[in-house]
C-alpha cells in the first residue's frame, strides 16, 4: 500500500513538474525572447531599404524600424569577412527591445559598389554614422544612442572607427580578427599563399587579389596593429567576446586603459558563437540598455 502510494506521489510531482514548471520557466524568459510586440498602426516595426553614400559609391544597407513614432536608439553591425554570419537573429531581438537596427556591406562586397579593402571598410562606418545623423528625423534614429556590435574583422573595423565617432559611446566586439596579427604570421610563403588562395575566391568582395588585400596591412603597422589603441578608445564602453584566448594580450591592453566600463568573456562556442545566441543576445541587449 506504502509504495503504491508514493508511487502516485511520485507521478503527481511529474506531471507538476512538466508542463507547470516549463510554462514558469517560459514566464521567467525575457520577453523580447519569447513574445511579439504589440503592433502600433501609426508606426509599425518594418524595414527600409537604403542606399548609403560612401566616398562616391553606393553601399546596400537595410534598417529594421522599431515601432514607435518616438527617435529610437540605433545598432549599427559590423559584418566580418566576408560576411556570411549578419547577426540577424541578434537584430530582431534587439529591435523588440525598441532600438533600430542598421545592416550594411561595406564598398565592394555583397554588392555595394566600389573597391574593398581593410581601409574603406573603417570609412563606410564613419560614412553611415554621417548619412544616420542626416536622416535621423526620417527614419527615426536617436542620434545621441548609436552603439556599433561586430563580429570577426567587423570587430576590428569597428574599434579602428570608434576613435572618429565621438558621438558613439558603446560597442560590442564579437570575436575579432586581429589583422595585423594574421599578416605578421604569414612568414612562410605556404600560410600566404593559402590566405591569397581562399581571397582571391571569395567573389562577393571586389578586390584585385588576396595578396593585395593583405599588402597595406605590414606596410603600415601601426594603422592595422590593435596593441596600442587603448588610450584612443578609454571613453568607450566596450564588451568583448571571444571564443579563445588568441587576442587575450591586446584586449587586456585596452581594458587597462579604460575609464568609462570594459568587459572581457572567453566562451565555449566557435568563431560565430553557434551554441551561445540566446546567451549573446541577452548579453547585448543588457548592455545596450544599461
Amino acid at each position: 500500500m506504502l509504495k503504491g502510494f508514493l508511487q502516485l506521489l511520485l507521478l503527481a510531482a511529474l506531471a507538476g513538474f512538466g508542463p507547470g514548471m516549463a510554462a514558469a520557466q517560459a514566464q521567467t524568459a525575457p520577453k523580447y525572447l519569447t513574445a511579439d510586440p504589440e503592433n502600433n498602426p501609426k508606426a509599425p516595426a518594418g524595414l527600409a531599404e537604403l542606399t548609403i553614400p560612401s566616398h562616391g559609391s553606393r553601399l546596400a544597407a537595410f534598417l529594421y524600424t522599431a515601432r514607435g513614432p518616438q527617435l529610437h536608439p540605433t545598432l549599427i553591425l559590423l559584418h566580418g569577412f566576408p560576411g556570411n554570419e549578419r547577426n540577424l537573429d541578434l537584430a530582431q531581438s534587439v529591435r523588440r527591445t525598441g532600438w533600430n537596427v542598421l545592416y550594411f556591406d561595406y564598398r565592394g562586397s555583397w554588392g555595394s559598389e566600389g573597391e574593398f579593402s581593410f581601409h574603406n571598410c573603417v570609412e563606410d562606418v564613419t560614412s553611415v554614422v554621417a548619412f544616420c545623423k542626416k536622416q535621423a528625423q526620417a527614419l527615426r534614429i536617436d542620434t545621441t544612442q548609436l552603439a556599433l556590435f561586430g563580429h570577426s574583422m567587423g570587430g576590428w573595423v569597428g574599434l579602428k572607427a570608434l576613435p572618429q565617432l565621438p558621438e558613439i559611446r558603446k560597442a560590442v566586439i564579437l570575436s575579432p580578427w586581429d589583422i595585423y596579427a594574421t599578416a605578421a604570421g604569414m612568414a612562410k610563403d605556404e600560410p600566404r599563399a593559402a590566405f591569397d588562395k581562399y581571397a582571391d575566391g571569395l567573389f562577393m568582395l571586389r578586390k584585385a587579389s588576396g595578396n593585395a588585400l593583405m599588402a597595406p596591412v605590414l606596410a603600415d603597422a601601426k594603422a592595422f596593429q590593435l596593441n596600442a589603441d587603448g588610450t584612443a578608445l578609454s571613453k568607450k564602453q566596450l564588451v568583448f567576446l571571444d571564443e579563445n584566448r588568441r587576442n587575450e594580450a591586446w584586449i587586456k591592453a585596452i581594458g587597462a586603459a579604460n575609464k568609462a566600463s570594459f568587459r572581457y568573456e572567453v566562451w565555449n562556442t566557435d568563431h560565430p558563437f553557434s551554441n551561445k545566441r540566446i546567451a549573446l543576445t541577452k548579453t547585448v541587449i543588457a548592455f545596450l540598455n544599461k
